[in-house]
Protein backbone atom coordinates (compact mmCIF):
# COMPACT_ATOMS: atom_id res chain seq x y z
CA UNK A 1 0.00 0.00 0.00
CA UNK A 2 2.90 2.35 0.67
CA UNK A 3 3.94 1.95 -2.96
CA UNK A 4 0.50 3.15 -4.01
CA UNK A 5 0.84 6.38 -2.00
CA UNK A 6 4.37 6.94 -3.27
CA UNK A 7 3.29 6.49 -6.90
CA UNK A 8 0.26 8.76 -6.39
CA UNK A 9 2.36 11.54 -4.91
CA UNK A 10 5.01 11.23 -7.62
CA UNK A 11 2.35 11.42 -10.34
CA UNK A 12 0.74 14.41 -8.60
CA UNK A 13 4.06 16.23 -8.45
CA UNK A 14 4.77 15.49 -12.12
CA UNK A 15 1.31 16.79 -13.06
CA UNK A 16 1.86 19.96 -11.03
CA UNK A 17 5.27 20.62 -12.58
CA UNK A 18 3.86 19.99 -16.07
CA UNK A 19 1.11 22.58 -15.69
CA UNK A 20 3.44 25.05 -13.96
CA UNK A 21 5.87 24.92 -16.88
CA UNK A 22 3.09 24.94 -19.50
CA UNK A 23 1.35 27.96 -17.99
CA UNK A 24 4.67 29.70 -17.54
CA UNK A 25 5.33 29.43 -21.28
CA UNK A 26 1.76 30.23 -22.31
CA UNK A 27 1.40 33.30 -20.08
CA UNK A 28 4.54 35.08 -21.18
CA UNK A 29 3.68 38.76 -21.52
CA UNK A 30 5.11 39.13 -25.04
CA UNK A 31 3.24 36.00 -26.16
CA UNK A 32 -0.16 37.26 -24.98
CA UNK A 33 0.42 40.97 -25.73
CA UNK A 34 3.08 41.31 -28.45
CA UNK A 35 4.86 44.70 -28.43
CA UNK A 36 4.30 45.10 -32.19
CA UNK A 37 0.53 45.04 -31.71
CA UNK A 38 0.72 47.48 -28.81
CA UNK A 39 2.68 49.87 -31.00
CA UNK A 40 0.25 49.72 -33.91
CA UNK A 41 -2.73 50.27 -31.59
CA UNK A 42 -1.09 53.30 -30.02
CA UNK A 43 -0.39 54.76 -33.46
CA UNK A 44 -3.86 54.00 -34.83
CA UNK A 45 -5.67 57.16 -35.94
CA UNK A 46 -8.43 56.23 -38.37
CA UNK A 47 -10.09 53.45 -40.34
CA UNK A 48 -7.55 53.92 -43.12
CA UNK A 49 -4.99 52.12 -40.95
CA UNK A 50 -7.11 48.97 -40.49
CA UNK A 51 -5.17 46.96 -43.13
CA UNK A 52 -1.91 47.56 -41.27
CA UNK A 53 -3.52 46.61 -37.96
CA UNK A 54 -4.86 43.38 -39.45
CA UNK A 55 -1.53 42.49 -41.03
CA UNK A 56 0.36 42.98 -37.76
CA UNK A 57 -2.23 40.92 -35.87
CA UNK A 58 -1.94 38.13 -38.44
CA UNK A 59 1.84 38.20 -38.14
CA UNK A 60 1.73 38.02 -34.32
CA UNK A 61 -0.84 35.38 -33.29
CA UNK A 62 -1.85 35.99 -29.69
CA UNK A 63 -4.81 36.56 -27.41
CA UNK A 64 -4.73 40.30 -28.06
CA UNK A 65 -4.46 39.85 -31.82
CA UNK A 66 -7.50 37.56 -31.84
CA UNK A 67 -9.52 40.12 -29.89
CA UNK A 68 -8.51 42.98 -32.18
CA UNK A 69 -9.17 40.98 -35.34
CA UNK A 70 -12.56 40.01 -33.97
CA UNK A 71 -13.36 43.65 -33.23
CA UNK A 72 -12.35 44.77 -36.74
CA UNK A 73 -14.93 42.38 -38.18
CA UNK A 74 -17.70 44.26 -36.37
CA UNK A 75 -16.69 47.88 -36.82
CA UNK A 76 -19.59 48.41 -39.23
CA UNK A 77 -21.98 47.64 -36.38
CA UNK A 78 -23.25 50.31 -33.97
CA UNK A 79 -20.57 50.92 -31.37
CA UNK A 80 -22.68 49.54 -28.48
CA UNK A 81 -23.20 46.24 -30.29
CA UNK A 82 -19.54 46.03 -31.30
CA UNK A 83 -18.44 46.42 -27.68
CA UNK A 84 -21.02 43.87 -26.50
CA UNK A 85 -19.85 41.11 -28.84
CA UNK A 86 -16.22 41.91 -28.05
CA UNK A 87 -16.93 41.47 -24.33
CA UNK A 88 -18.37 38.02 -25.04
CA UNK A 89 -15.30 37.09 -27.05
CA UNK A 90 -13.04 38.47 -24.31
CA UNK A 91 -14.59 36.18 -21.72
CA UNK A 92 -13.81 33.22 -23.94
CA UNK A 93 -10.20 34.29 -24.49
CA UNK A 94 -9.52 34.93 -20.80
CA UNK A 95 -10.95 31.51 -19.99
CA UNK A 96 -8.35 30.01 -22.32
CA UNK A 97 -5.62 31.87 -20.43
CA UNK A 98 -6.89 30.32 -17.20
CA UNK A 99 -6.70 26.80 -18.60
CA UNK A 100 -4.71 24.57 -16.28
CA UNK A 101 -5.03 26.83 -13.24
CA UNK A 102 -7.95 24.76 -11.98
CA UNK A 103 -5.69 21.69 -12.00
CA UNK A 104 -3.17 23.49 -9.79
CA UNK A 105 -6.00 24.57 -7.50
CA UNK A 106 -7.16 20.96 -7.16
CA UNK A 107 -3.62 19.80 -6.42
CA UNK A 108 -3.39 22.41 -3.67
CA UNK A 109 -6.33 20.70 -1.97
CA UNK A 110 -5.56 17.03 -2.51
CA UNK A 111 -1.76 16.91 -2.06
CA UNK A 112 -1.81 17.50 1.74
CA UNK A 113 -4.69 15.07 2.11
CA UNK A 114 -2.79 12.40 0.20
CA UNK A 115 0.20 12.93 2.45
CA UNK A 116 -1.98 12.72 5.56
CA UNK A 117 -3.67 9.53 4.40
CA UNK A 118 -0.27 8.03 3.64
CA UNK A 119 0.95 8.97 7.11
CA UNK A 120 -2.07 7.46 8.84
CA UNK A 121 -1.78 4.26 6.82
CA UNK A 122 1.92 4.00 7.66
CA UNK A 123 1.21 4.41 11.37
CA UNK A 124 -1.51 1.78 11.25
CA UNK A 125 0.86 -0.70 9.62
CA UNK A 126 3.61 0.24 12.08
CA UNK A 127 1.56 -0.25 15.24
CA UNK A 128 -0.09 -3.39 13.89
CA UNK A 129 3.28 -4.97 13.09
CA UNK A 130 4.92 -4.24 16.42
CA UNK A 131 5.15 -7.37 18.54
CA UNK A 132 7.10 -8.52 21.55
CA UNK A 133 8.45 -6.58 24.48
CA UNK A 134 10.01 -3.16 24.03
CA UNK A 135 13.72 -3.14 23.36
CA UNK A 136 16.41 -1.30 21.43
CA UNK A 137 15.44 -3.01 18.18
CA UNK A 138 11.76 -2.24 18.66
CA UNK A 139 12.55 1.37 19.48
CA UNK A 140 14.72 1.73 16.39
CA UNK A 141 12.00 0.14 14.25
CA UNK A 142 9.40 2.46 15.78
CA UNK A 143 11.49 5.58 15.16
CA UNK A 144 12.20 4.56 11.58
CA UNK A 145 8.51 3.82 10.98
CA UNK A 146 7.44 7.19 12.37
CA UNK A 147 9.99 8.92 10.14
CA UNK A 148 8.75 7.09 7.04
CA UNK A 149 5.12 7.87 7.86
CA UNK A 150 5.80 11.58 8.40
CA UNK A 151 7.64 11.62 5.08
CA UNK A 152 4.26 11.30 3.35
CA UNK A 153 3.00 14.41 5.13
CA UNK A 154 6.12 16.34 4.20
CA UNK A 155 5.87 15.27 0.56
CA UNK A 156 2.21 16.28 0.36
CA UNK A 157 2.90 19.68 1.90
CA UNK A 158 5.82 20.37 -0.43
CA UNK A 159 3.69 19.58 -3.48
CA UNK A 160 0.86 21.77 -2.16
CA UNK A 161 3.20 24.70 -1.46
CA UNK A 162 4.64 24.50 -4.97
CA UNK A 163 1.14 24.38 -6.48
CA UNK A 164 -0.36 27.20 -4.39
CA UNK A 165 2.53 29.58 -5.08
CA UNK A 166 2.28 28.93 -8.83
CA UNK A 167 -1.51 29.17 -8.84
CA UNK A 168 -1.48 32.50 -7.00
CA UNK A 169 1.21 33.93 -9.27
CA UNK A 170 -0.46 32.84 -12.51
CA UNK A 171 -3.92 33.97 -11.37
CA UNK A 172 -2.55 37.45 -10.67
CA UNK A 173 -0.71 37.45 -13.98
CA UNK A 174 -3.90 36.57 -15.89
CA UNK A 175 -5.63 39.44 -14.12
CA UNK A 176 -2.87 41.88 -15.10
CA UNK A 177 -2.91 40.65 -18.69
CA UNK A 178 -6.69 41.04 -18.83
CA UNK A 179 -6.52 44.62 -17.55
CA UNK A 180 -3.85 45.51 -20.12
CA UNK A 181 -5.82 43.95 -22.98
CA UNK A 182 -8.93 45.77 -21.79
CA UNK A 183 -7.05 49.04 -21.96
CA UNK A 184 -5.66 48.38 -25.45
CA UNK A 185 -8.96 47.19 -26.91
CA UNK A 186 -10.76 50.19 -25.44
CA UNK A 187 -8.09 52.51 -26.82
CA UNK A 188 -8.46 51.00 -30.28
CA UNK A 189 -12.25 51.39 -30.26
CA UNK A 190 -12.08 54.95 -28.99
CA UNK A 191 -9.52 55.91 -31.64
CA UNK A 192 -11.63 54.29 -34.36
CA UNK A 193 -15.06 55.65 -33.43
CA UNK A 194 -13.89 59.19 -32.67
CA UNK A 195 -13.00 59.87 -36.32
CA UNK A 196 -15.62 61.69 -38.40
CA UNK A 197 -16.07 58.86 -40.89
CA UNK A 198 -16.73 56.35 -38.11
CA UNK A 199 -18.75 58.34 -35.62
CA UNK A 200 -18.26 59.46 -32.03
CA UNK A 201 -16.22 57.91 -29.26
CA UNK A 202 -16.89 54.39 -28.11
CA UNK A 203 -18.68 53.73 -24.80
CA UNK A 204 -17.26 52.58 -21.47
CA UNK A 205 -14.22 50.28 -21.27
CA UNK A 206 -14.56 46.56 -21.81
CA UNK A 207 -15.65 45.17 -18.46
CA UNK A 208 -15.67 41.52 -19.51
CA UNK A 209 -11.90 41.13 -19.35
CA UNK A 210 -11.66 42.39 -15.81
CA UNK A 211 -14.71 40.48 -14.60
CA UNK A 212 -13.45 37.19 -15.97
CA UNK A 213 -9.99 37.56 -14.47
CA UNK A 214 -9.59 35.72 -11.11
Amino acid sequence: MEIFFIIAMVLTSILAVTFIVERGLALRWTKVIPPAIVEVVQRYQSGHELPRLRSVCDACPSTLSRLLLFSTEHLDWPREEAVAVLETRARHEVTKLERGLVVLEIIVGIAPLMGLVGTIWGLIVLFTGMQGSPGPEQQALFARGIGDALGFTLGGLLIAIMAVVSWSYYSKKVENLAVEMESLCDEFLRRHYRTPENGVAAPAPLAALRKQAP
